[in-house]
């Protein structure tokens, strides 16, 4: 990436997570915790944030599917920059998205590829589909080179002749597909929705469960053990009554079923916070939402138990850390957001940031 010289900045605040007000300094791109002569102020008595994360979304899809107008992913990346998210961990895609990362005005991604699915078992046009589950571990190492340290598996789906939702692969298959994953340096995480698909996920070591309105307390318990990390989609899972509504002619055990996942959403949420999963927000953009969702993910994850400040670190430093990625700290990337409110006191400031300041530039 070739960037143009970058102005030196000053900021003043709370740096979050602690509590300490004091000054820092962006030069060449990166914080500086040392005075930077000549830096132009551009925040002062504020509250300053790691750039938020979104760690569940689909630049490069639309709800009619795949998009492989470049205008119209830059589009849906600037939408997600503009409400603070500067790190997108991309859940699958089927088409290229890398020359956004030439565009230095863009978030950072983190691709997992595409998603991996039994044939004609995912949303048409999305997934890549195998005719065999044999031929998982290999489509699973090939992926892990695609992406950027992460694979994605479709753990369920509907199955037609069952009439509602039923696991994708068998044990061996999975457990295969893991292990190749895990040695071609990437993790692995998996869209789940009901409760059938999960024990051999989370036995063979996913890294990571996508949805998981399944999960029960015996469940949620292994992944505490295991520290599996959970991204609960909760404004996306707010969408399963109408998809319920959509299937409930032809599969009513379906559509029965996605509602009473619906329903004990977020007490399943609840109960993995209270258990110590690891949580991230994650909107699942891309698909039937639309991007630039992360501060209401943040709200509906505190909305279903999990405290302010831990929810802001599930779509901040704390999902920064979970994908390599530093916070403030001197000499890390500038990737940081400034707030007129701590919004650990109030929550819907994140949909009113004072300043967004990406790889050291001032972007909105």
């Amino acid at each position: 990436m070739v960037t143009a010289p970058r102005p030196s900045l000053h900021l003043e605040g709370v740096v979050l997570p602690g509590e300490e007000s004091r000054d820092l300094w962006v030069r060449d791109g990166r914080i500086s915790f040392d005075s930077v002569p000549g830096a132009t102020t551009v925040a002062t008595g504020c509250w300053l944030v790691p750039g938020l994360v979104d760690a569940h979304n689909h630049i490069g899809l639309e709800p009619s599917g795949p998009t492989v107008d470049v205008n119209a992913q830059r589009a849906q990346a600037l939408v997600d920059r503009d409400a603070g998210a500067l790190l997108i961990r991309d859940c699958g895609v089927p088409v290229d998205t890398r020359h956004l990362d030439e565009q230095a005005d863009l978030p950072r991604i983190i691709r997992a590829g595409r998603h991996l699915a039994p044939r004609r078992r995912y949303i048409p046009g999305v997934a890549m589909e195998l005719d065999d589950p044999a031929e998982l571990a290999a489509a699973a190492t090939g992926q892990a080179r695609a992406g950027d340290g992460w694979i994605k598996l479709v753990g369920d789906w509907i199955e037609r002749g069952l009439g509602d939702l039923a696991p994708c692969w068998p044990a061996e298959a999975i457990q295969d597909a893991i292990t190749a994953a895990h040695e071609a340096g990437a993790r692995v995480t998996a869209h789940v929705f009901g409760a059938d698909a999960l024990p051999d996920l989370i036995s063979a070591g996913i890294d990571c469960i996508e949805h998981g309105t399944g999960l029960s307390t015996d469940l949620i318990d292994e992944l505490a053990a295991r520290k599996t990390a959970l991204v609960p989609t909760l404004i996306n899972v707010d969408n399963f009554p109408s998809f319920a509504a959509a299937g409930e002619a032809k599969f009513p055990g379906y559509a029965a079923h996605m509602r009473r996942l619906h329903a004990g959403a977020r007490e399943m949420v609840a109960s993995a916070y209270d258990a110590g999963v690891p949580i991230y927000a994650g909107t699942d953009a891309g698909g039937s939402l639309a991007h630039g969702l992360i501060a209401q993910e943040i709200a509906a994850l505190a909305g279903a138990g999990i405290t302010p400040t831990d929810a802001l670190a599930a779509g901040s430093w704390a999902a920064r850390t979970w994908l390599g990625l530093p916070g403030i700290e001197d000499r890390a990337p500038a990737d940081l957001i400034a707030y007129d409110v701590d919004p650990r006191a109030d929550l819907t400031v994140l949909g009113r940031p004072a300043r967004i300041i990406l790889r050291g530039i001032v972007v909105a």
